[in-house]
C-alpha cells in the first residue's frame, strides 16, 4: 500500500472547519426513482388470509411480491443502484438534510460526468430488464395465482427507473436581506448552526468507518482458526487505502487526534501488499500490534465524541 501523503506536513488551517466546509463545498442532492415490486394486499385478500389462519384482519399486516428480483436483468438494475449511493456517499460528506450531501467543487464536474455515465448504464439495463418482463410477468402469475392483478403491472418500464441530482443553494437566500433583515440573520443563524452539525458529522462518520477497517483488519491479521492464521482478502488491505485517500481529499481538520491516527496507520502499512502479509509472520504480528495501538486510541475517540458533540451543538 502507499500514500502519497506521508512526508507532506500536516497544514493546520485558521480557518474553522465550519467555514472551510462553506468556502469549499457545495451541497448535491441525489434522487432515486425505482418501480416497486411489493404491494399491499387489498382489504378482502386480508380478510381471506385471516379467516385461513384464524386470525383478526386488522392484526395483519401482508403484502405481495410483483416481481422477481433474483432474476439477472433485474439484479443488473438493483447492483447499479448500490453503485449510485456508493459514489455519490464516497465523494461527499453527511449533511444534516434528507438526501443533501457535501461535495469538494473542485469535484463536481467529475461527479457529474459519473453519474451521467450512470445514467446509461441504468437505460440499457432497463432496456434488458424490458426484454424479459413478459417472462417475469408470467411467473408472478403462476406464484400469485388469484392475487396476481394485471393492473399492478405498467405497460412497459422505461421512465420507471431514474437517477437524478441537483445542487441546491443551503444558505440563507439573500433577498431576505433587504425583505426582512431579521429574517434574514435567523436564517444565516441557522446555517451556521447546520454547517457546525456537518462537521460533527461527518467527524463521527470518518472516526466510525476508519475503526472498522482497523478492526477488521487488526482481527484478521492476529486471529487464528485452528491454530492457523486467518485468512483475509485483498480488500481488508485495499479498503484501508482507499480510506486513506478519501480522507485525505474530504480531511476538514475537525480533529487533531484523528488527522495523527490516520497518519500513524499510514506509516504502519504503507508498503505492506496482501500476499507479504499473508508470506511472512512475523511482519503480519508485528502490523497486528502496531494497529491495535490505533485501534485503542479511535475506540476513546468513539467513548469521547458524545461528549465533544454536547458541547458543540450551538446555544
Amino acid at each position: 500500500m502507499s500514500s502519497t501523503t506521508l512526508d507532506e506536513p500536516i497544514v493546520r488551517p485558521s480557518t474553522s472547519p465550519a467555514q472551510r466546509l462553506r468556502a469549499e463545498m457545495a451541497a448535491v442532492r441525489l434522487s432515486l426513482s425505482w418501480l416497486g415490486v411489493r404491494k399491499a394486499l387489498t382489504e378482502q385478500q386480508k380478510e381471506q388470509a385471516a379467516v385461513a389462519f384464524d386470525a383478526e384482519r386488522n392484526c395483519l399486516s401482508a403484502g405481495k411480491k410483483l416481481l422477481d428480483t433474483r432474476h439477472p436483468a433485474f439484479k443488473a438494475i438493483t447492483a447499479i443502484k448500490g453503485r449510485v449511493i456508493g459514489y455519490w456517499k464516497g465523494m461527499t460528506v453527511p449533511f444534516p438534510e434528507p438526501a443533501i450531501r457535501l461535495i469538494r467543487q473542485d469535484s463536481v464536474d467529475t461527479f457529474g460526468s459519473q453519474m451521467i455515465t450512470f445514467q446509461e448504464e441504468l437505460a440499457e439495463a432497463v432496456e434488458r430488464l424490458d426484454e424479459h418482463y413478459d417472462e417475469l410477468k408470467a411467473l408472478a402469475r403462476r406464484q400469485l395465482g388469484s392475487l396476481y392483478n394485471a393492473t399492478d403491472y405498467p405497460p412497459r418500464l422505461q421512465g420507471l427507473f431514474l437517477i437524478e441530482w441537483d445542487y441546491p443553494s443551503v444558505e440563507a437566500p439573500r433577498y431576505l436581506q433587504q425583505l426582512n433583515p431579521e429574517l434574514y440573520e435567523q436564517q444565516c443563524t441557522r446555517v451556521a448552526a447546520r454547517f457546525d452539525e456537518a462537521v460533527r458529522l461527518t467527524e463521527a462518520a470518518f472516526i466510525e468507518e476508519f475503526a472498522n477497517l482497523i478492526d477488521h483488519l487488526k482481527e484478521r491479521l492476529a486471529g487464528q482458526d485452528d491454530g492457523q492464521p486467518k485468512v483475509f482478502r485483498d480488500s481488508a488491505v485495499g479498503n484501508l487505502a482507499q480510506f486513506f485517500e478519501r480522507f485525505r481529499q474530504l480531511n476538514i481538520h475537525s480533529n487533531d487526534q484523528l488527522d495523527e491516527l490516520v497518519e500513524q496507520a499510514q506509516h504502519i502499512v504503507q508498503g505492506r501488499n496482501p500476499q507479504q502479509l499473508r508470506d511472512n509472520n512475523t511482519l503480519r504480528q508485528s502490523v497486528a500490534t502496531q494497529l491495535t495501538e490505533v485501534q485503542n486510541a479511535l475506540d476513546e475517540l468513539l467513548v469521547d465524541r458524545p461528549r465533544r458533540n454536547i458541547l458543540r451543538r450551538p446555544q
